[in-house]
């Protein structure tokens, strides 16, 4: 029996006040169902996108383009976060990739937009912090 498995049997020992072999295969069983159901491919995602948050400076940009509630131009994006041109252009790729911000070209200039993905996720956390 692995580790985990007699750890478990400890703790459901420990709930019903006497466990069995049976209360152990099934909530394996039901443990098993909650993985499968929660997908790896959806895990995966959702990590890109908490991976595209995990930097300062695209944190910056995409609450940045949260507040302003509309588009900004990448000329006015640089302002606000001290990079290069390079360092902006990379990060928000990055946050396009992820689902984050969206992008058009509006003549020679390219505008930005945070998605309703990133607005939902800069309310919880803000939310979250001010909660404590």
């Amino acid at each position: 029996m692995t580790e985990a498995t007699e750890r478990l049997r400890r703790y459901l020992d420990d709930e019903l006040e006497e466990c069995r072999g049976e209360d152990v295969d099934r909530r394996l069983d039901e443990l098993s169902a909650l993985e499968a159901a929660l997908g790896t491919e959806q895990a995966n995602a959702e990590l890109d996108v908490l991976s595209a948050l995990a930097s300062e400076t695209r944190y910056a940009l995409v609450r940045t383009l949260v507040a302003a509630q509309g588009e900004l131009c990448v000329c006015e994006l640089n302002a606000v976060v001290d990079v290069t041109e390079s360092g902006l252009s990379h990060a928000l790729s990055k946050l396009v990739d992820a689902g984050l911000v969206t992008d058009r070209k509006d003549g020679r200039w390219k505008k930005y937009r945070a998605t309703n993905r990133a607005v939902a996720l800069v309310t919880v956390l803000e939310g979250s912090v001010n909660d404590e």
